[in-house]
């Protein structure tokens, strides 16, 4: 599988959306819809972005019991989205529910991806807040096995873990890392950041890049420096 650019599209609403992705005449960008869009304006955007020819992450995090996130991947596989994720947190009970619950019955699925700790965690935070002591770096490829043996095709996590969950997991477990900035950019809310070439350097599969593309006076020139430096 080849390495993507994937826009997170976090906006409020369905015309913003719409007119920053007009922008876009050539190739359909691959897009994250997170929680503002999808409950802003439910699974009609979904479907039109799909309509439009886009492939989708649909990034809702679900973290539930098992039977309830089992039925909820159930209803959000019949929106035909390529990626899905959860929160590794849940438990392999968990996982292991969202991935039969997604499962067509023709046996197609998305790609479920499970998060491992957000990009704004900090082991300070995770510490002092969460009351979790292990190192992050430990956390996240525990929680990266967990969901691997779950069966999961891969995990969220930043830029400067995806070679040691490869090599924890195998190298066809896949590694989505947001927290993406351009070298002479802004850092914004996030702390774990590195630059599209970076995160080539260190084995992502995919990375998800938001403000420093929709935010950009030129976003489609944004979009396609992030595809020139980590795609190549």
């Amino acid at each position: 599988m080849g390495k993507d650019v994937i826009i997170a599209c976090d906006f409020n609403s369905k015309e913003e959306t719409l007119a920053f992705l007009d922008k876009f005449s050539g190739k359909k960008p691959y897009v994250k819809i997170g929680m503002e869009l999808f409950y802003a304006e439910g699974p009609a955007i979904v479907q039109e972005l799909k309509a439009r020819g886009h492939q989708i992450f649909l990034d809702l995090k679900l973290h539930d019991i098992p039977n309830t996130v089992k039925k909820a991947m159930a209803v959000l596989s019949r929106l035909d989205v390529d990626m899905v994720n959860l929160h590794a947190a849940g438990t392999r009970a968990m996982m292991e529910g969202a991935l039969e619950g997604v499962t067509r019955p023709d046996g197609s699925r998305p790609l479920v991806i499970a998060v491992t700790q957000l990009t704004s965690t900090s082991q300070e935070r995770m510490a002092e807040e969460l009351l979790i002591s292990a190192p992050l770096d430990e956390t996240v490829m525990h929680y990266a096995a967990n969901a691997a043996q779950a069966g999961l095709d891969g995990v969220v996590c930043a830029p400067l873990e995806a070679g040691k969950v490869h090599q924890r997991c195998g190298g066809s477990f896949l590694t989505v890392t947001p927290g993406i900035r351009f070298a002479d950019g802004e850092k914004g809310d996030q702390v774990r950041v590195t630059t599209p070439a970076q995160a080539k350097e260190l084995g992502s599969d995919y990375i998800v890049v938001g403000r420093p593309i929709t935010q950009a006076a030129d976003p489609v020139a944004a979009y396609q420096r992030c595809v020139e430096e980590f795609v190549g």
